[in-house]
């Protein structure tokens, strides 16, 4: 599935960015501004990381910096006109290329993809908590 999608190739979603950048423009097209502390939170990435990748993407004109007036240290990252832009045609790729899958689909093989996955990330989620909080593991 990952081949599939693409996610193994050094640039995704017909964009010239890898997943990590793809991904930073989807998160703040869909959350809305968030400094990299949170960016790197949602993208389970290490901050020197995300900042990195901040940085590429705002040197391409797809994010921008806001400077807040009564905290310098608070940053916000927001999507600049061209961030936008990207957003849109990340997400024309996106629903054609969920909407030519689903299409070869019967309606019942789709409930069963769409069960299927919802199940399958509520146990990836539940997996990385565990991970993240050792005291709530199971007995051995």
């Amino acid at each position: 599935m990952v081949r599939e999608l693409g996610f193994m190739d050094t640039t995704v979603a017909a964009s010239d960015y890898p997943p990590s950048a793809v991904h930073t423009i989807l998160e703040i097209g869909m959350r809305g501004p968030m400094t990299s502390a949170e960016l790197a939170e949602f993208l389970h990435l290490e901050k020197s990381s995300v900042s990195r990748l901040v940085r590429k993407l705002i040197d391409s004109g797809e994010l921008k910096e806001t400077a807040n007036a009564d905290d310098a240290r608070f940053k916000p990252l927001s999507l600049t006109h061209k961030g936008r832009r990207t957003l849109a045609t990340l997400h024309a790729f996106g629903r054609q290329q969920v909407s030519g899958a689903l299409a070869r689909l019967t309606d019942a093989e789709r409930r069963t993809v769409r069960e299927g996955l919802m199940h399958y990330a509520r146990a990836l989620k539940q997996a990385r908590v565990i991970e993240k909080e050792p005291e709530l593991q199971p007995f051995s």
